[in-house]
Order: C-alpha cells, then sequence, then structure tokens
C-alpha cells in the first residue's frame, strides 16, 4: 500500500524519506514549480522561504537539542543542512540552494520515493495521507482542509531583507559573533549610537507599510515579528531584541555600541547576507528609504526586499491526536506548519513523526509513542495543548519537559541534564521502530 504524501517542503521530505526507508512505497505531490505560492521563488523541494537559518546548535537549546534527535532517525533535513551550512556562529544556517539541491538529489534518488509535480485538489480519504501543505496551501486544498477541519486559523508571517555583499561598505563595521561562537567573525555588525538608532525607530514607526485588507486581523507569530511592530512597542524593545548588543563589543573601540544591526551570510559563496531579525511589512521603496540609512548600506543592491505572507493553520489539539491522526480519519495525518508546529526544524520533525506513524500503521504494527521526555515530545505535547482556548503556533521551547528528579539551579547545567536524559529515550525509541526489512532502519 502506497503512502500520499501532499507537499514537498521540509516536512513532506522528511515524511516521504522516513517512510521510503522503512519500506513503504511514498507519492510525494508538489505542485510547483507549475504553480507556486505567494511565498515561493523556486520550484525546488524543500525551498527556505524565510529565513536561512534553523537556529540554535547547542544542545542548550531545545531546537538544537531537537536536530539531534533529528539526527538519530537519519534525517535527510538535518543532514542536508550541515552539508550546506554557513558560518553562522552559535546557530545552524544554510546557504537555501545548496540545501535544497542536497534535499531533492536524496529525494530523488530513493527508489521508493515518486515524485508527482502535480496538484491535488482534495484530499483523498480512501488511502494513508500526509498533508504536509505548509502555511500556505492552494486555495483548492484550502478549501479542501475546511470542509475536514471546520476550523481554520492564520498569522501573519515576514521574511528580512538580502542585500549583495559586493555594495556593502564595511568601513564603519566590524565582522563578529556573539559571545565568539563560532569562528568568532560569523557576522557582519552594524553598530548604532543613539542618535542612529533613534533615526531607524523614526523611520519602522513612520514610513508606509503594506496593510492588511479590511476584513483580516492582523495577528502575528509573537517568534517572528515585523521589526516595525517591535518598534511600536517600545524604545527599547529593538535593543533587547534582534538589535541587542551584549557580546558584541565594538574590536576597533572596545566599547559596546548603544544597538547593533547584524549581518548573516546567505550563501556559502558569502555573496549575500541577510538582516537579521529584519522581517518586515514596509513598502518596499520605505525598505529602501530605512535601511539605506543604516551605516554601511548607503549603496546597497537589494538582492530581495522584506515580504509578508498570510500563514495558515489548524486547530491542532482539538483535530489531532497525538499522532498528527485527524480525528474520525484513520488513514489521515498532518504534519509542518500547517499544524501550528513553528520553524523549519520543527516541520522536519512533524513530518519524521507523521512519516513513522502512518509507516507503523500501513505494516500493521502497534503504535509508538515518542518519548515524553525529548524534544519530539515537547513538540507533541504543544500540539496537543487542549489548555489554552486560543491555540498559536509556537517554536520547541524548553517549558512541556518533565522535569528531573533532581533540582538544580544552574539552568544550563539543568538543561544539559535533560537533553542527555532526551538522547538516552531518543535512543532506545530508535531502537523500538527498527523495521526488520531490507531497508535501512529508521
Amino acid at each position: 500500500m502506497n503512502l500520499t504524501i501532499i507537499g514537498g517542503g521540509l516536512a513532506g521530505c522528511e515524511a516521504a524519506w522516513q517512510a521510503a526507508r522503512a519500506g513503504v512505497r511514498v507519492d510525494l505531490y508538489e505542485m510547483r514549480p507549475y504553480k507556486s505560492g505567494p511565498a515561493h521563488k523556486t520550484g525546488n523541494l524543500a525551498e527556505l522561504v524565510c529565513s536561512n537559518s534553523l537556529r540554535g546548535a547547542a544542545l542548550e537549546n531545545a531546537v538544537g537539542l531537537l536536530k539531534e534527535e533529528l539526527a538519530l532517525l537519519d534525517s535527510v533535513i538535518i543532514a542536508a543542512a550541515r552539508e550546506a551550512a554557513v558560518p553562522a556562529g552559535g546557530a545552524l544556517a544554510v546557504d537555501r540552494e545548496v540545501f535544497a539541491r542536497a534535499v531533492e538529489n536524496r529525494i530523488g534518488s530513493e527508489p521508493n520515493i515518486s515524485i508527482h509535480r502535480d496538484e491535488l485538489h482534495d484530499i483523498p480519504l480512501d488511502r494513508p495521507t500526509i498533508v504536509a501543505c505548509g502555511p500556505l496551501p492552494s486555495d483548492d486544498l484550502l478549501a479542501a482542509i475546511d470542509r475536514l477541519a471546520g476550523r481554520r486559523l492564520h498569522y501573519y508571517d515576514a521574511a528580512s531583507p538580502i542585500v549583495s555583499a559586493e555594495s556593502i561598505d564595511e568601513t564603519p563595521m566590524y565582522r563578529k559573533s556573539r559571545y565568539e561562537k563560532g569562528d568568532g567573525d560569523d557576522y557582519i555588525n552594524i553598530p548604532l549610537d543613539r542618535e542612529q538608532y533613534a533615526q531607524l525607530l523614526h523611520d519602522l514607526r513612520t514610513l508606509p507599510r503594506h496593510e492588511t485588507k479590511a476584513f483580516e486581523e492582523a495577528k502575528y507569530f509573537e517568534g517572528c515579528l515585523p521589526i516595525e511592530e517591535m518598534a511600536d512597542r517600545g524604545d527599547d524593545v529593538l535593543r533587547f531584541g534582534p538589535l541587542k548588543p551584549v557580546g558584541l563589543r565594538d574590536p576597533r573601540t572596545g566599547k559596546t555600541p548603544y544597538a547593533v544591526v547584524q549581518l548573516r551570510k546567505e550563501n556559502v559563496e558569502g555573496t549575500a547576507f541577510n538582516l537579521v531579525g529584519f522581517q518586515t511589512r514596509l513598502t518596499w521603496p520605505a525598505q529602501k528609504e530605512a535601511f539605506g540609512k543604516l551605516p554601511g548600506l548607503h549603496n546597497a543592491e537589494w538582492l530581495r526586499l522584506g515580504v509578508m505572507h498570510r500563514n495558515t493553520f489548524i486547530d491542532s489539539p482539538r483535530l489531532l491526536d497525538s499522532h498528527l491522526r485527524m480525528r474520525g480519519h484513520e488513514a489521515l495525518y498532518f504534519a509542518g506548519q500547517i499544524t501550528g508546529a513553528e520553524g523549519y526544524v520543527e516541520a522536519a520533525a512533524c513530518g519524521a513523526m507523521a512519516g513513522i506513524h502512518a509507516v507503523r500503521a500501513i505494516l500493521g504494527l502497534p503504535p509508538v509513542d515518542f518519548p515524553r521526555e525529548s524534544a519530539f515530545g515537547a513538540v507533541v505535547a504543544h500540539l496537543q495543548n487542549t489548555q489554552t482556548a486560543d491555540f498559536q503556533p509556537a517554536n520547541v521551547t524548553w517549558a512541556p519537559f518533565p522535569p528531573l528528579d533532581v533540582q538544580l539551579r544552574d539552568k544550563k547545567e539543568r538543561r544539559r541534564r535533560m537533553a542527555e536524559r532526551a538522547l538516552e529515550r531518543m535512543h532506545a525509541y530508535v531502537e523500538s521502530v527498527r523495521y526488520k526489512t531490507p531497508m535501512s532502519p529508521i
């Protein structure tokens, strides 16, 4: 019996990979390049449409732990990300094109996966299916989800501008990673004094913005707020957020700037940089005006200006069970950002889980829950949180993890111990779901 997967993003590719490696044949449907959504620019599988960062890599960071847990499952997304990595201090950032190409090569060469460059206008309920369409499904698929889910939710997401490296004047800038992480100079930093910071705030607050339609409520994901929205919330919000100068002392002066704008590599060659935390819904002329005033960006060549798009997600706690299966439909699963699991790594984790759960059902094997003490378990806990009436997308955090048996006051040590416990449980889990097939185990 074949598994149908709708969507060739991170969740869909990971689900297809996990299922195929377990010996199940997969039909992976992706409508691009013949039809594209509002945020995509290419027809590549696993295209990263917002940031090029998969966020923190350290085990003391919940998303860093989630990466390691995915690696234990031979994740196609994590393998490709590490292959396509660019310097980013303590984060895992990638060259988007190299990353997408690596994923597509692996998926395309897997004999159990058939890629269909075609749009499914409805959701098949007569066979095992995973809906991994991402937060921007086509109108027809959105209507099909509405018919099944009954209640659809949304929020607005935005992407940062990208600037050509050769157009940057580094004279007023310096290269340094926060707290010397990574190679120590992975970021280009633009130091701002009080006056320059005040000018940026003024521009963010007063320049024209793309407005939402009258019938739409502008509801943002708190972990990825437009920079002008942060500016509206108070004078110091940006200084304690993406423009935080802590750990970025200027080596030329020995002093810590009032605020710092960071530029992060977009590709391996270092020919393009994105403005970290500058996701925005300013109009394009307004972006050129405001960001062109930043020291060293007066002659900037903008390879991509910031964009804003509407993201859709379902009310997962009330619609999905703990195996990401839709209640009332035994063979239908959802995975990725459509579930409210926010972030690239979280989307891949959902894909891995949905793929594994679907495989076990197809093979007639009993269901096996992911360890509650793991980062996977934390993702599931968020998607099963019925305590809140206002379910919203969220990144993986330490909050849902069960406490340790011992009390530790040092937060870093406590999280390190929790990560060790999680990986121990995940090693045991991986052994428990090994399949006795000619294919590689998951």
